[in-house]
């Protein structure tokens, strides 16, 4: 599976286009995703991203769960709401007005890295976001347990 790395602020043009950071295209091709995919968070007022092989994995864990549970209908609410996108020639996406709307997005749009999936902010709701998640870490003493990567089949 591919790795979302890094931040990267970029223009919303005035017909709702916006350019997927290079690095984000390579990471989707590198998983042979049919573009990106995209839906309203459930925890913050932003968009979680993704490409083919997480969506399969979410829909795959959502399947899991006892079908007829007040969970798993909470959850599917996941695939209901996500909209593939596909990039253009240019590395753009036409970002739909409804999730524009939703994450409070205007002239500019941040793609943050958060390695097998990534969000899209608007830029100060992701500074405040941030910096209330690092005071967070900070107040709560927070470690990483480094575990070995799981043999991804040669990847």
């Amino acid at each position: 599976m591919a790795v979302f790395l890094s931040t990267f602020a970029n223009r919303i043009d005035k017909k709702g286009r916006v350019s997927v950071p290079a690095t984000f295209r390579a990471a989707l091709e590198q998983e042979r995703s049919g573009g990106v995919i995209l839906y309203p968070s459930f925890k913050h007022p932003c968009l979680e991203g993704c490409g083919d092989e997480r969506i399969e994995q979410i829909a795959e864990s959502i399947d899991a769960l006892d079908a007829f549970s007040e969970e798993a209908e909470n959850l599917q609410t996941i695939l209901a709401d996500s909209v593939r996108l596909t990039i253009d020639g240019d590395g753009r996406i036409m970002l739909p007005k409804d999730l524009a709307d939703f994450a409070g997005m205007g002239e500019t749009a941040m793609f943050v890295g958060l390695g097998k999936s990534f969000q899209v902010w608007e830029p100060a709701a992701f500074d405040a976001h941030r910096n209330a998640a690092r005071q967070r870490a900070r107040d709560k003493g927070a470690t990483l347990r480094i575990v070995k990567p799981s043999d991804g089949g040669g990847r």
